[in-house]
């Protein structure tokens, strides 16, 4: 077998990964690589190899830089099948029509721009049409359903905890003596003890693993540590009449918002003030968390049974989804809570509350997930005092809060433990999906586990006999 690192290398997006076996090929994610926009349109538009020729796709998850391209390679050829969870297909089909339509509207910014400077017009990669267009190749696999998905490579879903449907790729083939070898792919690692889904499960038996290392260098504070931090947060900005503006992504951390805020309502811990989701996706996201109780953990079911919470509804979260209603929110002049996407600040109906509200030094902007570079979302994180939304600038004069210990994706300690979980028959560990520091960081950590193999943080295009 033949594994070669396409994506999310060096970096944290655009995850894809290709797998070869016996003269077939097997394709691992297809995300969207998020960076400064020219450089993000050619990388996005151009696959590193012919879609036509590739047989299968497993999908880990949703998220967008793990799915984001799927349409791209059916347009550009792509007829096999895409195996993915239940929850994982329908929030894809939301999740990449949402991303046509963001990509039609952007181009259109975008080619306004282009003609000034007397340039030809784009095209966007995809449209609302092609995402349409590529659900019908999806596959379902339930966790721990075992299915050949290339000629001598079966395939199996672990629970990953990190979103609703996610799951590490788990997959068993025979090497050239004839030995049963398992490569076993991460996807994104969620933690425990996170609201509503179930905790992530480890690697066993596996030769080769795969890994994310997105908080290689950062061990997260305990749950109860960041709901204490972001409950002062609330507090605070409340008790100066201020608003408070979180950029979440619409699928995982919006859901689990929403329950830790009513949690808190109803414990007495923060004041019983509005809180808004406007998104329509992360609405339509929070539809489909309802759906799918089969995900549900433990807690949640008894957050059910007694009556506190029905499905995903809550008593005191309003879910908007007109442009209308979203437009309303400026005219509230008392404190509340808006949650909006997207998760980086980089689109949708987040850009107008942050341009609203960010020259109010009452107010408090929340960062709760990891920013990539060169986004918005990454300067706010960084605090600059001047930054440009629609094209124009405005200074910052809301307070910055960032609390890390909210992330979906497991921090330093828990990513060791689910690299030692396979030390007995682990030959080989590749890192991925990892900025250069967080990696090194997470690497020296390691260094400590001679029973590990030395960790190789993964090249774009590198290729790895298994």
């Amino acid at each position: 077998m033949k594994l070669t690192i396409l994506g999310a290398a060096k970096t944290v997006t655009g995850s894809m990964h290709l797998v070869e076996h016996n003269g077939h090929k097997l394709l691992l994610d297809c995300g969207t690589y998020q960076g400064r926009r020219e450089e993000s349109y050619r990388v996005n538009l151009n696959f590193p190899f012919n879609p036509a020729e590739i047989d299968a796709m497993i999908l880990s998850h949703a998220h967008i830089d793990h799915s984001g391209n799927i349409p791209n390679l059916v347009k550009q050829g792509f007829t096999g099948p895409i195996y993915a969870t239940n929850a994982t297909i329908d929030l894809a089909d939301i999740m990449l029509r949402d991303s046509g339509h963001i990509q039609e509207n952007d181009i259109r910014y975008v080619n306004k721009k282009r003609r000034k400077q007397g340039l030809p017009d784009q095209e966007p990669i995809y449209t609302q049409k092609d995402a349409i267009t590529a659900m019908p190749q999806f596959r379902s696999l339930w966790y721990q359903e075992k299915k050949e998905v290339i000629p001598g490579v079966t395939a199996q879903f672990v629970e990953a905890g990190h979103i609703l449907g996610s799951a590490a790729v788990v997959l068993d083939y025979l090497d050239v003596a004839g030995n049963l070898k398992r490569l076993w792919f991460s996807g994104d690692i969620g933690r425990y003890d996170v609201p509503i889904l179930r905790d992530p499960i480890f690697p066993r038996g596996a030769q080769t693993v795969v890994m994310e290392c997105t908080y290689g260098d950062k061990p997260h504070e305990s749950m109860d540590e960041a709901y204490d931090e972001f409950i002062d947060a609330v507090k605070r900005t409340v008790k100066r009449g201020g608003k408070i503006i979180v950029p979440a992504f619409a699928v995982g951390r919006t859901q689990n918002l929403t329950y830790f805020l009513s949690d808190a309502i109803e414990n007495g811990d923060i004041p019983d003030i509005p809180v808004v989701v406007d998104s329509p996706l992360a609405v339509n996201a929070s539809d489909l968390y309802r759906k799918h109780t089969e995900c549900f953990d433990d807690e949640t079911w008894q957050f059910i049974a007694e009556h506190r919470m029905r499905g995903l509804d809550y008593n005191n979260v309003i879910f908007t989804r007109s442009l209308d209603e979203s437009k309303a929110l400026n005219e509230w002049k008392e404190p509340m809570i808006i949650i909006s996407a997207s998760g980086m600040a980089e689109s949708g109906r987040i850009l107008h509350h942050l341009k609203n509200n960010i020259e109010d030094g009452r107010n408090t902007i929340l960062i709760i997930s990891w920013q990539a570079p060169d986004t918005l979302g990454r300067r706010l994180a960084d605090r600059e005092r001047k930054v440009r939304i629609f094209g124009e600038e405005y200074y910052r004069k809301a307070e910055v809060v960032t609390i890390g210990g909210l992330s979906a994706h497991a921090g330093q300690n828990l990513l060791v433990d689910y690299a030692l979980s396979s030390k007995e028959t682990l030959e080989r560990l590749i890192l991925v999906h990892g900025e250069e520091t967080a990696a090194t960081a997470f690497m020296d950590k390691l260094a400590k586990y001679p029973e590990l193999p030395v960790p190789t943080f993964a090249e774009k295009m590198q290729t790895f006999e298994l």
